[in-house]
């Protein structure tokens, strides 16, 4: 069976963010503590025991905790179902959990040569050591067969693609370490079981819908989608930032160019937001929002949400 597990659906901070008392945090620490989440990841596997998670979140230690797949096996003294890491961007989001899976259980990291280029930049991802942890670029529109960790294949393909976005920010304004401008700060994923061809696609950073997007994602029978906004300047009118989404190269859920609008009518059959942000009150099960996306066929799942395909 083809398996995925939703890790995380949380954008940064996840819900409720450590320092912020807007509507939603208040109500996933009080009223509704089935709200919470952590920040966005998932976890991919064609055989149930060999897994590839999607994005290493820096809640990554508790959603491990959380995820009985992912847990060792029964008997062993030292032992990870994960067989490597696919990141999908370079922004803390998707690359400080990373940092928690350094205790020497050998996997493989799969990057952008732009993303492996931050990585090799900042010393502190050195306590993964190459002896155990490998890295392998990847490269957009070629497709890729991640390895488990004795070498053999894991059937699962993978292909990365551009995606209208933006590099990291916490590197705005510095020279980036891969140098100068380049397609690979953002990716989206068609992920494939080889063995009986179903796939779903992963896009958590996502700055516009392009025409090309949508004859990709077409009649695909999972998309899992950035979700972070439910309208593009949601942060400053709520007084919680002053940047817009599109300013941190992400769509809104609604509007004339929103995601929900703009890949309506592709015959998609699951549409799942994720990397949410807790200022969106679509995130509150009895919201306006909340029923306008359901209507739509849109849904927000919560942690450790798994989907057979």
């Amino acid at each position: 069976m083809f398996r995925v597990v939703v890790l995380g659906a949380a954008a940064g901070g996840g819900v409720p963010q450590w320092n912020c008392g807007c509507t939603v945090c208040r109500t996933a620490r009080s009223e509704h503590p089935g709200l919470q989440s952590t920040q966005a990841s998932i976890a991919v596997s064609a055989d149930g025991a060999h897994w590839f998670l999607v994005n290493a979140s820096p809640d990554l230690r508790q959603q491990l905790i959380a995820a009985p797949q992912l847990h060792p096996k029964a008997g062993a003294l030292r032992h990870t179902p994960i067989a490597g890491v696919i990141l999908t961007n370079g922004e803390i989001d998707a690359v400080a959990g990373l940092l928690s899976m350094r205790e020497g259980s050998p996997f493989t990291i799969y990057a952008h040569e732009r993303v492996l280029a931050i990585l090799r930049s900042n010393s502190i991802f050195n306590v993964l050591s190459e002896k155990n942890v490998g890295r392998r670029p990847i490269a957009v529109d070629q497709a890729f067969e991640p390895a488990l960790p004795d070498g053999t294949p894991s059937g699962i393909e993978v292909l990365p693609f551009e995606v209208p976005g933006k590099g990291a920010w916490y590197l705005e304004g510095k020279a980036h370490p891969a140098g100068g401008d380049g397609v690979g700060d953002t990716l989206g994923l068609r992920i494939a079981d080889k063995a009986s061809g179903k796939y779903f696609y992963f896009l958590a950073a996502c700055a516009r819908v392009t025409d090309g997007l949508k004859a990709r994602i077409k009649g695909a029978p999972l998309v899992f989608f950035d979700g972070t906004v439910w309208r593009d300047d949601e942060l400053v009118l709520a007084g919680l930032g002053n940047k817009t989404g599109q300013s941190m190269g992400h769509i809104s859920m609604s509007g004339e160019h929103g995601a929900i609008e703009a890949l309506a009518g592709l015959d998609i059959g699951r549409k799942v937001f994720l990397h949410i942000n807790n200022s969106n009150p679509a995130l509150l099960g009895t919201s306006a929002e909340r029923k306008a996306i359901e209507q739509a066929g849109w849904q927000i799942p919560s942690d450790g949400t798994e989907i057979v395909l």
